[in-house]
């Protein structure tokens, strides 16, 4: 039995926002499966949101074609968000003077891997005591 997992990545690169307000919603990302961090996604309110949300969508199209993997059988295993190249843009002030402003971008990379049948279908344990208390009850 071989252990090499089966992986599917994608990137989106020189995304228009910055990589800070990225990273608060990716975070939320990492360990869940792709039906979950799609449903979340898709429900946040954020621009971010939507970015990360097109990406993982990507993924999971790149890991069905190109790696044969079923979308039910993915979860995400890393969320990495890298600053990119800086726009530099200049507001212009009083005096003749001019503000910097910086349109800063960034690259998103998402990697999911494939589930081991443990993680696909977990068994649920009871919890210990809840037979006593519905015994005690009744």
């Amino acid at each position: 039995m071989s252990t090499e997992i089966r992986s599917a990545r994608a990137e989106m690169k020189y995304a228009r926002m910055s990589a800070f307000k990225i990273r608060d919603i990716a975070r939320a990302m990492r360990g869940l499966s792709v039906k979950e961090a799609d449903a979340r996604l898709s429900f946040a309110p954020q621009k971010s949101a939507r970015l990360l949300l097109q990406t993982l969508r990507s993924a999971v199209a790149n890991g069905e074609n190109n790696h044969s993997i079923p979308a039910d059988k993915l979860r995400v295993h890393e969320v990495m968000v890298g600053e990119g190249s800086t726009f530099h843009r200049f507001q212009p002030k009083a005096r003749g003077s001019a503000g910097p402003i910086r349109k800063r971008t960034s690259h998103i990379r998402i990697t999911l891997h494939e589930m081991s049948p443990e993680e696909a279908n977990p068994v649920k344990k009871e919890k210990k005591g809840t037979k006593a208390k519905a015994a005690s009850k009744a």
